[in-house]
């Protein structure tokens, strides 16, 4: 898209009241790669840590990827369930963006609380001073809010406190570190079996489509849905997964998503893992694919199911406001160019 299309969609965007997208190459800002010796501000925006040991292993794995911390003054904070008080919480990921000897910023955990934040984050801050912000579960509002706010990639990954296993740390370092136009593909394991059980793609909607890429934790995402946060789905490829969730509630959620037209403007749909969402004991309940084939085949749209996204031990990192092809067939996710610069 030339810069001269952009203005005229930017000018038709504020005249329906709609934010411009910030998902063509031109706009958005790519952050700098992660290096051997970096400095990352560890950040907690969401739940309390109560254990000082837990943050004690997240400065050990950071260690160990060759990377240094810098720690927010207020993550071991306790305000109830949260950890500390909204305008700290986000005072630090403001500082974290200001302060030039940090390269990155991390999130320690989830939780809840995130969401809370998203008035006190000084977004043009954030805009000027674009660095990696990776995390998932209750973080999925903060990417997404910065993505729609400032117009940066963000990193839907694994907290600091993510158990950091060789899939899920060789996939962030391939994104992070290397750069890489990342192809996410679910991995084959037949164990004692003749066919594989586990890692098994569902595809909803054969088909390719390419877009930005926007998404996350499903209860996040219906939750920014009339917000100024929430992105611009024109043309997107959605991802979404969750946790421990009721089916009829992952319903209710994407009827949310369906009902405000969030649905009807992607061109494609990515399912991760779906976490201990499991039919409830009785008759006549939806299974959870019953619920998504109900929502997703009227779209015509490539969707699938499966993929290494969210709640689950092998976790990739896909960036928030990357252009990204689909193949809902494969079960594949290509990034058409690095997130990172």
């Amino acid at each position: 898209m030339d810069r001269r299309s952009l203005l005229q969609l930017s000018l038709a965007s504020t005249l329906m009241g709609v934010a411009p997208s910030f998902a063509f190459a031109d706009a958005v800002k790519r952050p700098k790669r992660l290096r051997p010796g970096d400095t990352i501000g560890l950040v907690a925006p969401a739940s309390v840590t109560y254990e000082s040991l837990h943050l004690q292993i997240a400065l050990e794995a950071l260690e160990a990827m060759g990377l240094k911390a810098k720690v927010g003054s207020h993550v071991m904070d306790r305000f109830g369930y949260l950890a500390g008080e909204d305008e700290d919480r986000a005072s630090d990921i403001n500082a974290a963006f200001a302060d030039p000897e940090i390269d990155a910023v991390f999130a320690l955990r989830g939780g809840w609380g995130a969401s809370r934040l998203l008035p006190f984050l000084d977004f043009d801050l954030i805009a000027k001073n674009p660095k990696i912000f990776l995390g998932y579960s209750d973080i999925t509002s903060l990417l997404n809010a910065i993505y729609a706010k400032a117009g940066v990639v963000t990193f839907h990954g694994p907290n600091v406190m993510s158990r950091w296993n060789e899939f899920t740390y060789e996939g962030m370092r391939e994104v992070l570190f290397d750069a890489r136009s990342a192809a996410y593909s679910n991995p084959e394991v037949i164990d004692d079996d003749l066919v594989a059980r586990k890692h098994r793609i569902q595809t909803i909607n054969a088909g390719k489509a390419t877009g930005h890429l926007i998404g996350g934790n499903l209860t996040l995402m219906s939750a920014l849905v009339g917000t100024p946060y929430f992105p611009d789905a024109r043309g997107a490829i959605l991802f979404l997964e969750d946790v421990g969730e009721a089916i009829y509630r992952v319903d209710r959620m994407m009827t949310q998503l369906k009902l405000s037209g969030v649905l009807g403007q992607v061109s494609g749909i990515v399912f991760g893992h779906f976490t201990g969402v499991k039919p409830n004991p009785g008759l006549g309940n939806f299974a959870l694919m019953d619920v998504l084939r109900q929502h997703c085949e009227p779209l015509g749209v490539p969707c699938y199911f499966g993929a290494m996204i969210g709640h689950v031990e092998q976790q990739s990192t896909v960036p928030v406001g990357a252009i990204a092809e689909m193949d809902a067939g494969a079960g594949v996710l290509r990034l058409q160019e690095s997130a990172v610069r």
